[in-house]
């Protein structure tokens, strides 16, 4: 691709130098430059890129793109963008240098606080029972279309976002879901996507210690449907809104008569209304009622919480063009989500589940799903990551201590934080509950499942599918579910089965 076409996406940005140069790549990491790459100069949290201009020239940078001008002895062969918004340019670049591929698939974006993984993995079960092949982009894994792969972001960067997304073109697929982050928003890493659905799921407390307060993360989450209202093409796209969300009823508020809605809800005001809801081991059923039609669904998930994220999948998925009784019959078949109120084994007639429940309404959801399958007692394992929002701990302490029998706090993702403290700002939620305190989280899901019997149901919450403990700078190997599944097997003999 020539530099002088790329660069044309850039509408107000004042370029100089020659544009008569032939495009190998962009980026915005200066080892990843070759001769013939546009490098973009974006400020990050831990490094500003404007530093590694030199290196980019050396390396052999056809154009630069930055915030700032260049010098006046700057090389007249080298083109220079100066751009208002380096983020912005990347991601407007990306989609260029990758021929805007959300264009030529349906694409539905998933937000919220919690749920966002579930919701976007059963779209994209419904989209490729319906449609043979689909893709999808989130917080575990990447499909697209013909290899999946580990993620490492619940939402990549902008070039290899677009990147990939070309390849989900290549591979036939006819559409993607993909789970849109707030940290995504903020730095506009989803800029010039071409959006079919906007799904909200719901709003509570989490990353303050990067947002700093809930207005900003309220905004952060908001500007996915600023981005769908602002959206250029041929796309007529549909925001998908919890109803029975504070924050859902807020946004319907402030896009009325500007935004196409879809809403989910058990209100009678609801676009597709929920109810009769039938909760089992196996799953869960219950009605859906939309467009004057009834409907009867069947899912192997269970929890409450989980009728909410089929309800946000069925109705992204009838925005997106498929029957809703196509959507429906797709659902009954949907895979397990790898740590998300995944059923580990048994153990003496106590059941382990694995969820990935790190923010206290998420918490606060897991247990009472489980509370509705009438355990003798429901033991829950959790605890809280280091270097995060700390304002969260004693809160996370009290969704537990409220809804559990017993709790067994214990070390998550510590990082450079001393698990100890972490802990104790954990505990301040406990007060006058029945707990126990165990730093080390094998010896503390071993405790767990040594304490449970007959009808017993322990939670370990909090890591979900992470295969990792990120412990003093290092990943540990640690997966909650093979850790579970190994203390369900080493469970000690009851002191009455033992012999003299």
């Amino acid at each position: 691709m020539n530099l002088r076409t790329i660069i044309k996406c850039l509408p107000k940005a004042t370029v100089s130098g020659d544009l008569d140069k032939d495009v190998a790549s962009v980026t915005s990491d200066s080892r990843e430059v070759v001769p013939g790459s546009i490098f973009v100069a974006v400020r990050g949290g831990d490094a500003d890129g404007r530093q590694f201009i030199p290196e980019a020239i050396e390396r052999g940078a056809c154009a630069i793109v930055s915030e700032v001008a260049p010098d006046a002895d700057h090389d007249d062969q080298l083109c220079w963008a100066h751009v208002p918004d380096a983020r912005a340019a990347i991601a407007a670049l990306a989609c260029r240098w990758n021929e805007n591929p959300s264009a030529e698939m349906k694409v539905v974006g998933i937000t919220g606080t919690n749920g966002k993984t579930t919701t976007a993995y059963i779209t994209h079960a419904v989209m490729q029972r319906v449609w043979t092949r689909a893709g999808l982009l989130g917080t575990v894994q990447v499909d697209d279309g013909e290899q999946v792969t580990p993620a490492t972001h619940t939402t990549p960067g902008p070039v290899e976002l677009q990147t990939i997304l070309r390849t989900m073109v290549d591979n036939a697929c006819r559409g993607v879901a993909m789970e849109i982050s707030s940290h995504a928003l903020e730095q506009k890493r989803t800029d010039g996507l071409q959006l079919d659905v906007a799904v909200f799921t719901n709003f509570s407390q989490d990353h303050l210690d990067y947002h700093g307060n809930m207005d900003s993360y309220y905004a952060a989450k908001r500007r996915l449907f600023e981005l769908l209202e602002a959206q250029q093409g041929d796309k007529k796209p549909t925001a998908v809104i919890n109803l029975d969300d504070p924050y859902g009823q807020r946004l319907v508020e402030e896009f009325e008569g500007r935004l196409y809605f879809i809403t989910y809800g058990h209100g009678v005001h609801a676009d597709l209304r929920m109810g009769r809801e039938v909760q089992t081991v196996r799953g869960t059923e219950f009605d859906v009622q939309f467009k004057g039609r009834d409907y009867h669904v069947r899912t192997p998930y269970i929890g409450r919480f989980n009728v909410f994220n089929c309800s946000a999948a069925l109705a992204a998925c009838i925005a997106a063009g498929i029957k809703p009784r196509d959507a429906v019959r797709a659902l009954a078949d949907a895979p397990q989500v790898p740590g998300r109120m995944e059923k580990v084994g048994t153990r003496d007639g106590a059941t382990v589940f694995v969820d990935y429940a790190h923010t206290p309404d998420a918490l606060v959801n897991a247990c009472a799903a489980l509370r509705e399958l009438n355990p003798r007692n429901l033991i829950t394992v959790f605890g809280c990551g280091g270097d995060r929002d700390r304002t969260k701990r004693p809160y996370m302490g009290q969704a537990a201590a409220e809804g559990s029998d017993f709790c067994i706090i214990t070390s998550d993702n510590p990082r450079s934080e001393d698990p100890g403290a972490i802990i104790r700002d954990v505990e301040k939620g406990m007060v006058g509950k029945r707990y126990q305190s165990i730093p080390d989280r094998m010896e503390a899901i071993q405790t767990a499942v040594n304490l449970s019997g007959e009808g017993d149901i322990i939670l370990v919450a909090g890591k979900g599918h992470e295969p990792y403990q990120e412990i003093a700078g290092e990943r540990i190997d640690f997966d909650d579910r093979r850790a579970a599944y190994k203390a369900i097997n080493l469970k000690k003999t009851k002191p009455e089965e033992q012999g003299e």
